[in-house]
């Protein structure tokens, strides 16, 4: 008998290691869903007027083959060292943050913490990050991270209008300002009909402004005391704004001591490799009258069920999604990941160690300032702490190309200057290589004085909290990071069934490029012909994300979805404009729309109009058409997500594309539930002009607790020329920047690109094919028990699904109920009363195993025959175990006295009895939190007391 090879793939990365079930589990899977094919299924559910008529048809690569191919595409990069500054700098990631923190699943697979009972080690991280920022920057109050620092000084700029007194409707910018930042600010103020003043920060005219924004350290390395400008600034009601820099506040006065309102900046240089523009954690901290007004996330400490110390998301009311069209700002995605490595670096080095290394980055400088001086060179600021500027004449380009010769980039500054930034990396190699490329070769002095002026050194301690003094051996390190990421529950340890969010696989394939020095250690405004691996990617990635949209162009430069929605928006606004249609400023959204939505189009200076929800989940096509034609030329855009926000395929979409282009209005398809499209429907074969992309959702860049993300996004040719523009180039028609590196988080790209190439086209199809079985698997599964909120014309749901949990609020168990109980079975609560007040929104993705799918089914299963005992009068629901839940070590070891047992209670059905999940707190109390907030560690009385 002739021997039969195996046909078996170990390499096929899409269906051995991506796609959760396997062939023989489909096809169980198939006979409880009612469909004789994964095809028949596909057509069951997808309309086929819009289905896409051409196949993605790259072929597939092995893990192998692709991390390959990625070193040699980073090959092509150039490693330099950049001492260009302008807001980016060589740090070193200590090696225990690497691989305890950004290379460990439990931290990089976490979701946004809503969840706070099964988000302690992340909250406490983030809380610590909070703490250093108030500490380091002198004011009370700080957030848990924004996009950049671009980002976080445009919110500061639109904080301090609505909190400010004056009547002004100007805001004033320092010309120090980073140019990225200035580019940022002009883009956000621009909708908002703020007018920009720019100028040396003493011509500021405090009574004609609402606020003003200052640099400190200047960009061009000035430092400076705004102490008298901000007093005068308060005099007149106006608010003041430090972009700062935080190891800088570790030698010089911080902002919070010159009456500062409000700072921003970057923690980058905290142990987070500048990655040729990111993912960074900005920061905004403010002072206590101003709290209730910052946007972004707040860690607060609560109390759980028990009254131990308990940490929370605080002050959610302020959030987009709950102010909708009157919030003045959409953001949605933190940079949680790297906020929690920047927490961490501060806590490896403690404040001794962070006030060394900014010691050694400023007499470096003032080292190599002497040098020079001592060579007859003119260099400025008198007062500085890592940047100076050297003017050198015509001689401007020899000298940067003697300096590139020798491996390091300079700044250009204006045509006859060299800008010079010191990092944590500059040492005696690096000073000598600079001199030389001046033709200095005098080595620099070894003995100097401060660089600026003794009255600007700091005179306030800092990061005096316990845990910045915790013992820095690396055991004890590696076992306080391992002690929070066990407090918590990411994908390493259970599916993450949330609605919307597509909490997918993050291979480690995908991952491990992201560290490779050739990639991670780019600056942003590095000369392109150093990034030309950077430019492959992008180009790649950009001709692979227009196939399978159909779109035409893409921007990579949102880095978060919400920052998408809006950047997409200043598209269509700017091609308006264009075309003379000023007047168009009006923007349908429907009722059911992700609260970003109508939050990004207030930004983009439109005014939002809602559009009624059909019984069945539908947009109410009527109720569209007529807004559309009372809109008429007002009609500037409609927004829509497909599948809908319900978890169902409209058929009525291409209708509604046609309604607002007969009006001349632009769709916009939000992007979020593009797991459900990939490979089977093309936004921009539907009629949609612009969507944005989630990265951090469909094509498998991880949450990180919150963040990072990207939201770049696609648009057809006729928007092609409005797309955000360039940082540091000239801005045409385009609506300007939205973030501060061109192509915002760019090292995050790689995991998109790799997930692509190892997909490859077919692979793609097929995840999306498995995504939609999955959630008509469990719908089918739990609908005898939980209603099935909304289905297609022929009973099928898309990629997720919504379970109607609002009946048993009549026997006294809510959402929440159902919610904390799930954790008890291991598991993260589906969306929670979005979009639909009361409900679960469930989407398992197609990452997610038969066993595991059962897994969350049998919970399910469970937790409903424990309402049923509440509503046959078996128990009171204050008496059930879902009135208890979360349930705790501490409450299994303690006097149980309940009406149900200790088994029933801690080990449900769906629990892992030998790997259990324990959270370490109760359910909390969030209206404690919230009328007792504290937003940085407790003091240290605090922990004594416990």
């Amino acid at each position: 008998m002739a021997y039969k090879p195996s046909t078996y793939d170990p390499y096929d990365f899409a269906n051995r290691r991506h796609i959760g079930p396997s062939p023989a589990e489909m096809e169980e899977m198939l006979k409880v869903v009612g469909a004789p094919s994964l095809e028949a299924l596909i057509d069951e559910t997808v309309p086929a007027n819009i289905r896409s008529k051409t196949a993605l048809d790259w072929e597939p690569m092995s893990e192998h083959a692709v991390l390959e191919k990625l070193r040699g595409v980073g090959a092509k990069n150039k490693v330099m060292t950049s001492l260009i500054g302008q807001g980016y700098y060589g740090t070193v990631t200590p090696p225990a943050i690497q691989r305890n923190i950004l290379e460990n699943p439990a931290w990089y697979t976490a979701y946004t913490p809503y969840q706070p009972e099964i988000a302690q080690g992340r909250l406490e991280a983030l809380l610590n990050y909070q703490t250093m920022v108030a500490d380091l920057t002198g004011l009370p109050v700080a957030n848990a991270s924004l996009l950049d620092e671009a980002t976080a000084a445009a919110e500061a700029m639109t904080m301090a209008e609505r909190a400010s007194k004056s009547k002004a409707k100007a805001f004033f910018v320092d010309e120090n300002l980073h140019p990225q930042v200035k580019g940022v600010i002009r883009t956000r103020a621009v909708p908002f009909g703020i007018e920009i003043v720019e100028g040396a920060p003493e011509t500021v005219v405090p009574d004609q402004v609402f606020g003003a924004i200052f640099q400190y350290p200047g960009t061009y390395g000035h430092v400076r005391d705004f102490t008298d400008l901000i007093a005068k600034l308060h005099d007149a009601k106006a608010l003041a704004v430090v972009a700062t820099d935080l190891l800088a506040l570790c030698l010089l006065k911080e902002p919070g001591a010159m009456g500062a309102d409000i700072a921003v900046g970057s923690a980058q240089r905290f142990g987070v490799p500048m990655g040729y523009g990111g993912p960074h954690a900005a920061f905004m901290s403010c002072t206590d009258a101003l709290k209730r007004t910052m946007p972004g996330r707040l860690v607060g400490v609560s109390v759980d069920a028990r009254g131990n110390r308990a940490y929370r998301l605080a002050l959610q009311t302020r959030e987009q999604h709950i102010r909708r069209e009157k919030a003045t700002s959409n953001v949605c995605t933190a940079q949680a990941l790297l906020a929690v490595m920047a927490s961490f670096y501060a806590v490896f080095h403690g404040p001794v160690g962070l006030r060394a290394i900014a010691e050694r980055v400023h007499f470096n400088t003032v080292r190599l300032r002497d040098a020079l001086l001592n060579a007859g060179a003119d260099v400025q600021p008198s007062a500085f702490f890592d940047t100076i500027t050297v003017r050198v004449g015509v001689g401007q380009q020899g000298i940067m190309a003697a300096a590139r010769h020798r491996g390091i980039n300079l700044r250009k500054v204006g045509r006859d200057r060299v800008g010079i930034s010191c990092d944590e990396l500059t040492d005696e190699g690096v000073i000598a290589r600079v001199l030389d490329a001046f033709g200095i070769t005098e080595p620099a002095p070894k003995e100097v004085d401060l660089g600026f002026p003794e009255d600007m050194l700091r005179q306030t301690e800092y990061l005096t909290h316990p845990v910045f003094h915790m013992n820095r051996a690396e055991s004890e390190m590696m076992r306080y990071m391992r002690r929070l990421s066990d407090r918590d529950l990411a994908l390493d340890r259970a599916m993450i069934p949330l609605g919307s969010c597509t909490m997918k696989l993050n291979a480690a394939a995908e991952m491990m490029p992201i560290t490779w020095p050739e990639f991670n250690t780019l600056h942003p405004f590095a000369p392109r012909n150093q990034a030309e691996g950077y430019a492959e990617v992008i180009s790649d990635l950009t001709a692979k994300l227009c196939q399978v949209t159909g779109y035409d162009a893409f921007s990579m430069q949102p880095n978060s979805g919400a920052q998408g929605e809006y950047a997409g928006l200043m598209t269509i606004r700017a091609y308006h404009h264009a075309r003379g249609d000023d007047g168009r400023d009006l923007c349908l959204i429907p009722m059911s729309a992700h609260g970003t939505n109508p939050a990004s189009a207030h930004m983009a200076g439109m005014q939002v109009v809602p559009v009624a929800t059909a019984p069945n989940g539908d947009i109410d096509i009527e109720d569209f058409a007529k807004k559309a034609d009372e809109a008429g030329d007002r009609l500037a855009a409609c927004m829509i997500t497909y599948p809908s926000t319900h978890g169902v395929f409209e058929e009525t979409v291409t209708k509604v594309c046609e309604i607002t282009h007969a009006h001349g209005g632009q769709v916009y398809i939000d992007g979020a539930n593009m797991n459900a499209l990939v490979g089977l429907v093309r936004p921009g074969d539907v009629g949609g002009d612009v969507s944005h992309l989630n990265l951090h959702k469909t094509f498998s860049i991880p949450h990180g607790g919150g963040g990072p993300g990207m939201g770049p996004i696609g648009v057809k040719a006729h928007l092609a020329p409005f797309l955000p523009g360039d940082p540091e180039v000239a801005q045409g028609e385009n609506p300007g920047p939205v973030t501060a590196a061109p192509f915002g988080s760019a090292s995050i790209l790689l995991i998109s690109w790799a997930y692509c190439l190892m997909m490859g086209g077919k692979g793609l199809t097929q995840a999306t094919r498995v995504a939609i079985l999955n959630a008509n698997y469990i719908a089918a599964s739990l609908k005898a028990e939980y209603p099935i909120l909304f289905m297609g014309n022929r009973g099928r749901v898309a990629h997720e699904c919504i379970l109607d949990t609002r009946p048993f609020a009549e026997a006294g168990i809510s959402v929440d109920d159902i919610a904390k109980r799930l954790i008890d079975n291991g598991f993260h609560a589906p969306t929670m009363s979005f979009p639909v007040p009361g409900t679960l929104m469930v989407e398992p993705t197609e990452s997610e195993t038969k066993f595991e799918l059962d897994r969350f089914i049998t919970a399910l299963h469970a937790i409903r025959a424990e309402i049923r005992d509440v509503e046959d009068g078996k128990l009171a629901a204050e008496e059930s175990p879902l009135h208890f839940a979360p349930h705790t070590v501490e409450d299994l070891v303690s006097d149980w006295g309940r009406a149900y047992s200790r088994e029933q209670g801690c080990f449900p059905p769906g629990a892992f009895r030998v790997d259990k999940y324990w959270p370490p707190v109760g359910r909390v109390d969030n209206v404690w939190g919230d009328r007792n907030l504290t937003c940085i560690c407790p003091p240290v009385e605090a922990y004594a007391a416990e």
